[in-house]
């Protein structure tokens, strides 16, 4: 895939995983967060048992807030999540069960995006000698990178969009994230009423691949961290009484504070066409991402990549007429998508 050949990091393979990865089920959520929280002794072999504790939790917390978590109609294991969630049974009997079906689909199709194999892997599957996975060198050297951090705001925040679109139903009805600049939140509305679905940021920075969107230097999705990312407007604000849905997905974009509020930053100038044709990739990653970001790029944008890239040159060209003078910053890094 283009997203991590372009720029084939660790993090960005691991991302591809996360973001690319064909869900049916959330059980890759939950297992990417447990090999975030499971402890490691010195040892690289994890027993299942050792790593039931923290998938089975993660899977809970998830269950108990949206009952949704696959999109087939009934699951063995998530009926004894519920089951836990209810008091009915004890840890002891949720380790159990999840040492004994939990896993038997997730480890096995872990390391799938579009229907292949990635090739670097995180872990090696050893059930069948040592009862357990063991994790690969890649994987520690994934835990010492910058982004690290970022990647369990990342997989929360893609469980959470997924949730979303499976309790709506998207096949049925297509889902219409919308985003609040004043939290910063993206959320929908679900029989009138309004759903926070989960932090703008946290959703975008993957895609993004953890740099800003303009000069591609660092940024953090940690609250205080001096490099946290702004949320932009990638036509500006100005522009809203020219162009409709300015809040749209396919217009925010995470941005360094430089880039944003800097002496030189962009403010209510228009990017440059270099920077709109980027701006057309990351959505095009959006479209290439399974639920249901796609499904709100599609409607908000069109159906097909032509008209896809004609609604960005129309808004492009109408923002251009109101807001005239035309921006692009000097680069902190190299290009990464």
């Amino acid at each position: 895939m283009r997203f991590y050949q372009v720029d084939p990091t660790l993090e960005n393979y691991w991302r591809g995983i996360i973001l690319f990865g064909k869900n049916v089920a959330s059980y890759k959520f939950a297992l990417a967060h447990a090999l975030y929280d499971v402890k490691r002794d010195g040892s690289d072999l994890i027993l299942l048992e050792d790593l039931a504790l923290p998938f089975s939790q993660h899977l809970c917390r998830h269950l108990a807030q949206a009952p949704k978590q696959i999109t087939a109609k009934n699951s063995q294991y998530l009926n004894t999540c519920g089951s836990f969630n209810s008091g009915e049974i004890d840890q002891n009997i949720l380790i159990a069960a999840t040492v004994k079906t939990g896993f038997s689909v997730v480890l096995d199709k872990f390391h799938n995006v579009n229907q292949g194999e990635i090739e670097k892997r995180f872990f090696i599957d050893e059930r069948k000698t040592h009862k357990g996975i063991r994790l690969t060198d890649n994987f520690y050297r994934l835990t010492e990178r910058q982004q690290f951090q970022n990647l369990i705001h990342e997989t929360d925040a893609r469980w959470r969009l997924v949730e979303q679109a499976w309790a709506m139903g998207v096949s049925r009805n297509l889902i219409a994230i919308e985003y609040d600049a004043e939290e910063k939140q993206l959320f929908s509305t679900m029989n009138h009423r309004r759903v926070t679905i989960t932090s703008c940021r946290d959703s975008l920075n993957g895609y993004q691949k953890g740099h800003c969107f303009y000069c591609f230097a660092p940024i953090s999705l940690e609250p205080g961290d001096e490099n946290l990312a702004d949320v932009d407007h990638f036509i500006p604000w100005m522009a809203r009484t020219q162009v409709a849905n300015i809040n749209g997905v396919w217009n925010l974009v995470l941005a360094c504070k430089h880039c944003n509020r800097g002496k030189q930053g962009k403010f209510a100038h228009i990017p440059s066409l270099k920077l709109l044709k980027r701006l057309n990739d990351r959505n095009e990653y959006f479209i290439n991402s399974h639920l249901p970001l796609r499904e709100t790029l599609i409607q908000q944008t069109g159906n097909t990549p032509e008209r896809r890239g004609d609604f960005l040159n129309r808004v492009w060209n109408t923002a251009q007429q109101e807001l005239f003078h035309l921006w692009e910053p000097q680069a902190a890094g190299p290009d990464t998508f």
